[in-house]
């Protein structure tokens, strides 16, 4: 292989890396941009609950009642099956690997902002 294309591959690989897991930058989901955003949902959330369906049957239902990443605030599922953290001895789910380490790193905050997500979570099943 070129020096040339491997130079290319490196910078792509490294522009994917520092993107993050998320395609948005302050951790919010972003709408899709075109007419077919409704369709384009409802085929993302099979998706999810398809990935949380993989997981065990009791991890399944935290998973669900937290719904998303405890570090990005993506749904979980978004990108594949969630990643089961214990952070402090409770469950906690992120989104993918990446999340992984900051989750980790402030225990606290994560674990407030899993309690802040599972409240979301409760109010957008009322309504």
């Amino acid at each position: 292989m070129s020096p040339r294309i491997l130079n290319a591959a490196s910078f792509a690989a490294l522009a994917l890396f520092l993107t993050g897991c998320g395609s948005a930058q302050n951790g919010t989901p972003t709408a899709a941009p075109n007419s077919q955003s409704a369709v384009h949902d409802d085929n993302d959330k099979a998706g999810q609950k398809a990935n949380i369906a993989q997981l065990s049957d009791e991890d399944r239902p935290l998973a669900e009642a937290q719904g998303y990443c405890a570090v990005t605030a993506e749904p979980l599922g978004s990108m594949g099956p969630p990643l089961k953290l214990v952070v402090n001895e409770q469950p906690v789910f992120v989104c993918c690997k990446g999340c992984e380490k900051k989750a980790k790193s402030n225990p606290d905050k994560t674990l407030a902002k899993v309690e802040e997500l599972k409240a979301k979570v409760k109010s957008e099943s009322h309504n």
